[in-house]
């Protein structure tokens, strides 16, 4: 057991004194120590460490949980999947634990309602995920966050759809996120609803024909790949700011163990151990905030995604693996950033100053980034998959390029700036003395504009390729109602004419004739309208009630001259609009039919077949056709849509509008994409809160100097200007150097999908603009702070 020292053992000697442990675990020990040692200062110190590496782990934490929160989201719309057999008479017989059920959704100012309307046949009826019980006929059971919006003042025309009384909520096992709009009604007699209605039987919920989706072709699998690595690289670039917040104070206190004895290597490993328990209270604060993010994730929705704080549940392996990286990351941060730093007992010596920052292997890192990307140049979709660890590798060694070229070019542009005012003389004056500082302080920032820009050009330059034209004409209409078995066509019309911002109803009956008695060999179509809305799908060159006509020079039309010769009979198949029995029904041909040619109906198609206006249409043929109502709505009036939604429930609860749009994305090329954009908000979040931290501590760093300005008569508008012009110096460099990487990695990422190269400049100008104010939005928050430290009382010390 060894001796403990006598009160007259120096300080040397006491630093010397053989221990019981390992060396390097006794220096790591007294960095710890000096960590939460030195008062409010030193406590000070290392909250803003932790809260810097805090931020950055909780973001690490929320991406670990990401693939359980989809895995938890998917697994839940399996179960509360209804499997959809068919019309009330195929496969699923009656009995006392089948369930009719019917789709009732709807759509509420952009906003997705998922609906169903249920009624049980047995005692046994499988009972939906998250509900106690079944609604009765005029109750409804929906979720939180659509009772929610019920109640509210903005939901008075969706209470006018959904009249039903509310009698319960739907539990979190039958959501799949805490703000998703979704309702339970109860029905009787939907047996009976009619052909068209949707009505299905089921004896069960859930899918268990789920299986693991098709795997992603290349492009999409490069999308996922990038999209994580910009992501995740801002964060790593905060982290590795964080741990060496509060370096200059450091090293200054390291002068002075020298002073008392220690070496060179005894001090960076007590550095070490400083930034070590730095980091291990940031993994606490992360914790922490990661606790508050997830409670706080139940009531937050992300372009249309949510999800239940129960879903954001880490991936253990994961979790362990940032609670080991980033402490050691901290420690690697340190030594490698008192490589430059001769610790003297009497001070301080940097060695920025004498030897210049070398270039050559700074860009060894993005060229060798390249390197790495090359080979997968040119494959597209033909060529193979795109590996996975070259992707990966390449992209980061382009963004951590960014890192390490970011210093010297600061270096080299504020080594060449001229004189100026008093406020840009101090501004260049500490950012020559100091560039390094001012450079990791904009890093993330930089690295994320890079990131995003390239992501910006890839998305625009492959958008294309997910994206298809849907045909329909929306100049000539934007809603279309499919009306029900049963729903008279001009009450219908009528009633949408009335609707409050709708501008133009065109009211079409179609069905189908075939030539034969059995099996059909030519199929015409038939339409009827009036003479206004015939004109929207055939060039009628005169037209009066009693008129028919044969369209000629449809799309995929080779039947139409056949079957519209006059005295022709054609008939009316019951199966073709699920009506019962077998016996068709006979039409002739009338002998003033008339030829006309085709034209694109607001559908985008053109249509064959017989033409026929109200006064031409028999009795006899029309159960067997069903309308097709297509509205032009008036955009200026607010909530129009609304209006007609309303209105399609009043002719019929089971029609279900619907809105036209120009195109059509993939939904697996819209999922990445609104993961990018949820990710992008959540990095833009820790960009800004992570630049606050550190402007705070870079001001209390100088807070003596500041003072000692005020005191010698500075003008605090002249020193607040200077700060704002040490942030806009470093993070315009920055700005630049991350648009030319993002542009370079967009260009090869373009070139690796083989598509041509085109810049997005509007997008490159937004992503650098929201760079540059999220860095304006942080120096302004900051300004209440400097205007405080800018007082003589700073002077004082103990």
């Amino acid at each position: 057991m060894s001796a403990r020292p006598s009160p007259t053992t120096t300080p040397a000697e006491a630093l010397r004194a053989a221990p019981s442990i390992p060396q390097w675990l006794r220096d790591l020990r007294m960095g710890v120590r000096f960590a939460f040692s030195g008062g409010r200062e030193g406590w000070g110190r290392a909250l803003l460490t932790a809260v810097g590496v805090g931020l950055g782990v909780a973001l690490l934490l929320l991406t670990t949980a990401i693939p359980n929160a989809l895995a938890v989201r998917h697994d839940r719309e399996d179960a509360r999947s209804d499997l959809r057999y068919g019309d009330t008479d195929t496969k699923v017989p009656r009995s006392d634990h089948s369930l009719l059920i019917v789709h009732v959704d709807t759509t509420f100012r952009d906003k997705d309602v998922r609906g169903r309307e249920l009624e049980p046949e047995g005692p046994r009826a499988p009972l939906p995920p998250g509900l106690e019980r079944f609604p009765a006929k005029g109750e409804m059971v929906v979720s939180p966050a659509l009772k929610k919006l019920l109640e509210s003042g903005s939901g008075k025309l969706l209470r006018e759809r959904l009249p039903q009384r509310v009698v319960g909520t739907i539990g979190e096992s039958g959501l799949i996120g805490s703000t998703e709009l979704a309702f339970y009604r109860g029905a009787e007699g939907l047996a009976h609803a009619g052909h068209g209605s949707g009505v299905a039987r089921i004896d069960r919920f859930g899918n268990p024909q789920s299986t693991a989706s098709d795997p992603l072709d290349p492009v999409l699998l490069l999308l996922v790949l990038v999209v994580f690595v910009v992501l995740l690289m801002p964060v790593a670039v905060f982290i590795a700011a964080a741990v060496r917040f509060g370096g200059e104070r450091r090293d200054r206190r390291l002068a002075a163990l020298r002073l008392v004895g220690s070496d060179s290597r005894m001090t960076r490993r007590i550095a070490a151990g400083e930034a070590l328990a730095g980091a291990v209270l940031g993994l606490v604060f992360g914790a922490g905030f990661f606790l508050a993010g997830r409670q706080l994730a139940g009531s937050v929705e992300i372009f249309d995604v949510s999800v239940f704080p129960s879903y954001l549940n880490p991936t253990p392996a994961l979790a362990l693996l940032v609670a080991a990286a980033v402490p050691a990351a901290a420690v690697l941060v340190t030594l490698f950033a008192l490589r430059g730093v001769v610790i003297e007992p009497l001070g301080v010596v940097r060695t920025a100053k004498p030897a210049r920052r070398r270039l050559w292997w700074r860009l060894l890192l993005p060229l060798g980034g390249l390197a790495m990307l090359y080979p997968m140049v040119g494959q597209g979709r033909d060529g193979g998959d795109f590996n996975q660890y070259l992707v990966t590798g390449g992209v980061m060694l382009l963004l951590i390029g960014v890192t390490a070229l970011l210093p010297w070019v600061v270096e080299m542009a504020v080594a060449r700036l001229g004189s100026g005012g008093v406020a840009w003389q101090l501004a260049v004056r500490r950012l020559q003395l100091s560039s390094g500082t001012a450079a990791r302080m904009v890093n993330g920032i930089a690295v994320a504009v890079a990131g995003a820009i390239a992501l910006q050009m890839l998305f625009s330059g492959v958008e294309s390729s997910y994206t298809t034209s849907t045909g329909y004409d929306v100049a000539r209409a934007q809603m279309q109602v499919t009306l029900a078995q049963g729903v008279g066509l001009a009450p219908a019309a009528d009633e949408f004419r009335r609707t409050k911002g709708v501008r133009k109803v065109t009211a079409l009956a179609e069905g189908y004739l075939d030539d034969a008695r059995g099996e059909a060999d030519s199929i015409a179509q038939i339409t009827v309208g009036d003479c206004v809305a015939l004109r929207e799908v055939a060039t009628l060159p005169s037209c009066h009630d009693g008129d028919v006509f044969a369209v000629l020079g449809g799309d995929y039309d080779t039947d139409t001259a056949e079957l519209a010769k006059p005295g022709r009979t054609l008939y009316a198949d019951p199966a073709d609009s699920g009506r019962g029995g077998r016996q068709k029904v006979a039409w002739t041909v009338p002998h003033n039919i008339r030829p006309v040619r085709s034209r694109e109906d607001p559908t985008g198609s053109k249509r064959g077949g017989i033409l026929l206006t109200p006064k031409a249409m028999p009795e006899l043929l029309e159960p067997f056709t069903a309308g097709q109502l297509y509205l032009s709505i008036d955009e200026s009036v607010p909530d129009a849509r609304e209006y007609a939604r309303n209105s399609a429930t009043t002719i019929n609860p089971y029609i279900q509008p619907m809105m036209w749009t120009a195109t059509e994305r993939s939904h697996r090329y819209d999922s990445i994409r609104t993961g990018l954009f949820a990710g992008a908000t959540c990095v833009l979040a820790l960009i800004g809160a992570s630049l606050l931290v550190s402007q705070l501590e870079q001001l209390r760093e100088r807070r003596r100097l500041l003072s000692a300005l005020v005191a010698f008569g500075t003008r605090r508008r002249t020193l607040s200007l200077s700060v704002l012009w040490q942030t806009a110096i470093p993070i315009g460099l920055g700005l630049v150097l991350a648009s030319a990487v993002g542009m370079t990695l967009g260009a090869v990422l373009l070139r690796m999908t083989n598509t041509s190269v085109r810049v997005d400049w509007p997008g490159v100008l937004t992503m650098t603009g929201i760079g540059a104010g999220v860095v304006l939005a942080v120096t302004l928050l900051s300004l209440p702070s400097l205007l405080r430290l800018m007082r003589p009382e700073g002077l004082r010390t103990e």
